[in-house]
């Protein structure tokens, strides 16, 4: 494995986590002042107490055979042997000791990857979608792009203290395939009179109170394209809210009954560009060779296949590029989780069979590139060993998840098994949803939609209901979510809080109800419409009637005894937030 000089930046940065966490833990620096600065280099509170979880950035998901191996290896000497997919194209590792951080990062940065900057109040790591550079319907391949961003904005002085974290993301096309929509700055490529360029939304975001992203720009020439996002941030930095926490976040600014709105914002911004270093900023565009697997699959045990679980899984997880003769193999990931060895495997795959460029999915997912017709077959057989070879890549069938109260501190509910209860589900009972990508199923354990249940068709996030002198672990459903087909994105509704035990039948009713009574063709969110909020929380609220409450609804998923909320101290954002008492509330 070859490794790169790590640079001076980033040895600078490593000898500073050190001396920070040894003055730390002689009392020297206090615990909330030190707790800002680690987060600002990946290092973030887990649940269980005296470890951490590290978070590895991974601009656009972009992911060599060698850094996945060399984060494998990482696992394996530091933590518990497992790799986290999330839903913004990074890797996390639970269960590492503080005093590991600096030793992690060190190897990171010898593969040529940072954790500089993925967490706290920051330009956090810049999602796009994982078909960039391959759709056959993008004006262009925006990677070049996303890569440039990155580098100019990684350690830039202007990123270094905000008052909120910003996240940004490129779509490759007008199905905003990334859902720029939900970011504080999205983008989606245009070419207009010959021109590279892009539209620009802006103000997005999720969280307890969802915001869809403006129009900011119709169309900004691609050499203005980081100096309006310095400006942007300057404007940010300067006027975004410092007191109030959980007002911070650019959608509250742009918010055109409270805050600037976007007319405001654009104002300021023009204003803003006067002082920058440059006016205009061109971005290199040449994309790298791809290094492509050349394995002779002769004589490979391939003949045993099976040729028809073979189609289906073609049917969902096998893309066509648009290079010709060559394909995209998509990997459902469940719950987003490899083990250190499934992760060496399949680093193994892709430089037998496929290109050196692999990408993390915004579905907790892999992907590999240039795949040619030949070697379909060979990587189903190798996936079906490390029992990765189910179809369903993106549909109803593939769960969003966060880890939940597995892990993470603002865990409400159990998330992770009711995603592997809610799949299995559609795999027994509705095995016609494996085929079907209009209908997304996403899961957060809490509000804060790590697992970005409110851009789902059906989503699902953690909280309670009490009952008396108990609480019974409950998920509030959410409906109409999404990206829809001509590519306009929508914030669902929510429609009732179930106990957690009673969600698989919840998706029980809304399916059948859909199969029997939508129009032939209908996509569910247009069902949705249709018939009204107030429709589906009368198909549900017998579910939520407490006197029907039974034993194992006081009991969380994974569970045997009553449930308890255990609501920890967060970290998002480097924000300080105890949620028990929202939630209590939220119940009552």
């Amino acid at each position: 494995m070859a490794e790169n000089l790590i640079t001076e930046a980033a040895a600078e940065d490593i000898l500073e986590l050190q001396s920070k966490i040894e003055k730390f833990n002689s009392g020297e620096i206090p615990e909330e002042r030190f707790k800002a600065y680690r987060l600002t280099r990946g290092v973030y509170g887990q649940r269980q107490r005296d470890v951490q979880m590290f978070r590895i950035k991974l601009p656009y998901g972009k992911l060599s055979p060698d850094q996945l191996r060399a984060i494998a290896a990482i696992s394996d000497e530091f933590t518990n042997g497992n790799l986290h997919l999330t839903t913004r194209q990074n890797i996390q590792l639970h269960y590492v000791h503080l005093r590991d951080a600096p030793a992690i990062w060190e190897r990171l940065e010898k593969v040529g990857v940072t954790a500089r900057e993925s967490c706290g109040n920051t330009v956090r790591n810049i999602t796009a979608s994982p078909f960039a550079g391959i759709d056959p319907d993008e004006p262009f391949d925006v990677s070049p792009y996303v890569q440039a961003v990155f580098e100019y904005f990684l350690r830039n002085p202007i990123c270094q203290d905000m008052g909120r974290k910003i996240k940004m993301a490129f779509s490759a096309g007008p199905n905003d395939s990334a859902f720029a929509y939900i970011h504080d700055f999205g983008f989606i490529p245009l070419i207009k009179e010959g021109k590279r360029g892009f539209k620009v939304l802006v103000g997005g975001g999720l969280g307890a109170q969802p915001f869809v992203a403006q129009v900011a720009q119709e169309f900004l020439h691609e050499d203005e394209l980081i100096p309006f996002i310095e400006a942007g941030l300057r404007v940010f930095d300067r006027y975004g809210e410092r007191e109030r926490r959980n007002k911070a976040r650019l959608k509250y600014l742009l918010d055109p009954k409270k805050g600037l709105g976007v007319d405001g914002f654009l104002e300021l911004l023009e204003g803003e560009k006067k002082t920058l270093p440059y006016k205009t900023y061109p971005i290199n565009v040449e994309v790298q060779d791809q290094k492509i697997g050349s394995r002779d699959t002769t004589g490979l045990a391939v003949d045993s296949v099976d040729e028809e679980a073979f189609d289906q899984w073609r049917q969902t997880n096998v893309f066509s590029q648009k290079q010709s003769d060559y394909y995209a193999v998509k990997i459902r990931i469940p719950l987003g989780n490899i083990s250190s060895e499934v992760a060496r495997s399949l680093a193994t795959i892709a430089e037998n069979y496929a290109s050196d460029d692999m990408r993390a999915t915004i579905n907790q997912g892999l992907l590999y590139r240039y795949v040619t017709e030949a070697n379909l077959k060979p990587i189903y057989a190798e996936l079906k060993t490390l029992n990765l070879h189910l179809p369903g890549f993106d549909t109803t069938t593939d769960v969003t998840a966060c880890p939940g109260t597995d892990t993470c501190n603002l865990g409400v509910t159990n998330s992770t098994q009711l995603s592997t209860e809610l799949e299995s589900l559609v795999r027994e009972e509705y095995p016609e949803l494996i085929n079907e990508a209009n209908i997304k199923i996403k899961i957060s354990g809490c509000m804060n939609a790590c697992g970005q249940h409110m851009i789902a068709n059906i989503g699902f996030h953690g909280s309670s209901i009490k009952v008396g002198d108990k609480v019974a672990p409950a998920m509030q459903v959410v409906i109409g979510g999404g990206v829809d087909p001509d590519g306009k994105g929508f914030i669902a509704e929510k429609v009732i809080k179930l106990p957690t035990k009673r969600i698989p039948e919840s998706f029980r009713l809304l399916m059948d109800d859909y199969k029997e009574n939508g129009l032939e063709g209908e996509y569910f969110n247009d069902y949705y419409r249709r018939q009204s909020k107030i429709y589906f929380y009368n198909l549900l609220k017998h579910l939520g009637a407490s006197s029907s409450f039974h034993k194992d609804d006081f009991q969380d998923w994974g569970m045997e005894v009553d449930f308890r909320p255990e609501v920890g101290v967060g970290e998002c954002a480097g924000v300080v937030l105890d949620l028990v008492g929202t939630i209590l509330s939220d119940s009552e």
